[in-house]
């Protein structure tokens, strides 16, 4: 075993031993073929092994691709052509001697095989209505027909006849089928002469696609069943018509390679047409389907561009919107500061205490000149904070709402706005400032 899985790597290898231990399967090909088979994946090729081993159906295995269905057949239009080729008759003595000789031991044999064939199909049925392997059948005839006969012929298409149909139709182009009767003694002699004549060949190659299987076959059996052929050898010359692939002509019998060409040369300029008028159709569907695919590309272009526009639109408009918004916010918010600095103008008008007289020993006579050069004044106690001097200077309709008052000389500026650290600034006379004094109020957001 170490010797078959040197050619697999670690991790493959550990699988499979594991594999193994799970299965109880010990032989080391077997195991590999079934890991192999799914990838490699140990938990899906595990469960297929025990459902098998259970007599269960394998969930893990893939169905064949379906065989494609026969397009719609007219299997005998009103004008199909019927060319029954007759066997040539023995010349001279000698042919006519063997002819009249042989006649007795062919009727036998015939007869026999005839028998035989009809007893068995009373025993059990033929094997051959059930088609299991349409492309097996095909290809075995094809490696038959190349062992037998040499590779001297028409290029065999290497399909069913669903596909070969199919393939035709969508093409544009003849099928040219041939049912191969093994046993019957016109075959030999028909694809050595006729189809492996190069005449044939290089007419056939580029003018139609050729079919061709064993009636012995399932998949021969079921095409002579529906094109129903009397003798071989049988030839069938298929092309689309009408949108039905349609049996245009018979050959049957040992037809010669120069008949065969000049028969399919007429069959084919006689339903030229046909396929002219499928092609013509087709190109105008596709111009058709191309011109309705150009409009709904347009379509599709003009409503994005539609969509875009309105959507700009829309952007454009929340934005005016919440410009507005912001607008009328700031509108707000400022009357609402008015009404609030007016409440708290009132609020510390309340407050300022009662203006002493001019010729009171004790007054302070206070000039304060705003930053648009109004002067203001007013006489306050010396004993009274500087903090009334800030209310009376804040409840102006003229003064900034956000200020400080310095004096003239020594120029300082004082502490008279109340605050958290300090709310109770000092007095006048604590601050120094005599009978007269002469103050400026400055912006602090000039």
């Amino acid at each position: 075993m170490a010797d078959e899985a040197e050619d697999l790597s670690q991790e493959k290898t550990e699988k499979l031993i594991q594999y193994q231990d799970l299965t109880g399967i010990e032989d080391f090909e077997r195991c590999r073929a079934t890991l192999e088979r799914h990838n490699w994946d140990i938990e899906i090729a595990v469960q297929a092994t025990f459902n098998e081993q259970e007599g269960n159906p394998n969930v893990y295995d893939e169905p064949p691709p379906p065989e494609p269905r026969d397009p719609p057949m007219n299997l005998e239009p009103s004008d199909q052509r019927v060319f029954t080729v007759e066997p040539r008759a023995p010349q001279g003595i000698v042919q006519w001697s063997y002819y009249i000789i042989t006649l007795p031991f062919r009727f036998l044999y015939t007869t026999l095989l005839d028998i035989i064939r009809i007893a068995f199909q009373f025993l059990r049925p033929d094997p051959r209505r059930n088609v299991t392997d349409p492309l097996g059948d095909v290809t075995r005839f094809i490696q038959y027909y190349n062992e037998k006969y040499g590779a001297a012929h028409p290029v065999f298409y290497q399909g069913s006849y669903s596909q070969a149909l199919n393939d035709a139709k969508q093409e544009l182009r003849f099928l040219l089928v041939y049912l191969h009767g093994k046993d019957h003694q016109d075959s030999d002699r028909f694809c050595r002469e006729t189809l492996g004549s190069e005449v044939v060949t290089n007419f056939v190659n580029p003018s139609m696609l050729f079919w061709a299987c064993d009636t012995n076959s399932p998949e021969g059996y079921r095409v002579s069943q529906a094109l129903r052929e009397n003798t071989y050898p049988f030839l069938a010359l298929i092309v689309l018509r009408q949108n039905k692939m349609t049996v245009v002509a018979r050959i049957e019998g040992p037809i010669e390679a120069p008949d065969l060409v000049g028969r399919l040369e007429q069959l084919m300029s006689d339903n030229e047409s046909s396929l002219v008028a499928a092609r013509a159709d087709r190109e105008e569907r596709s111009f058709n389907q191309s011109l309705r695919q150009q409009q709904d590309e347009a379509y599709l272009e003009s409503l994005h561009a539609d969509q875009e526009k309105e959507r700009r639109r829309r952007e454009e408009r929340e934005r005016e919107e919440e410009e507005e918004d912001r607008k009328r916010k700031l509108k707000d918010d400022h009357h609402q500061m008015l009404q609030n600095r007016e409440l708290r103008k009132d609020e510390l008008r309340q407050k300022i205490p009662a203006e002493p007289a001019s010729t009171d020993p004790d007054s302070v006579r206070v000039v304060l000149k705003l930053p648009h050069g109004t002067r203001i004044e007013r006489c306050f106690r010396k004993t009274d904070s500087l903090k009334y001097l800030y209310y009376f200077t804040f409840c102006h309709e003229e003064c900034p709402d956000d200020f400080h008052i310095v004096t003239n000389f020594p120029r300082q500026t004082l502490a008279c706005e109340p605050t958290e650290e300090n709310p109770e600034p000092e007095t006048f006379e604590q601050c120094g400032l005599g009978k007269n004094e002469m103050l400026f109020v400055q912006d602090n957001e000039a």
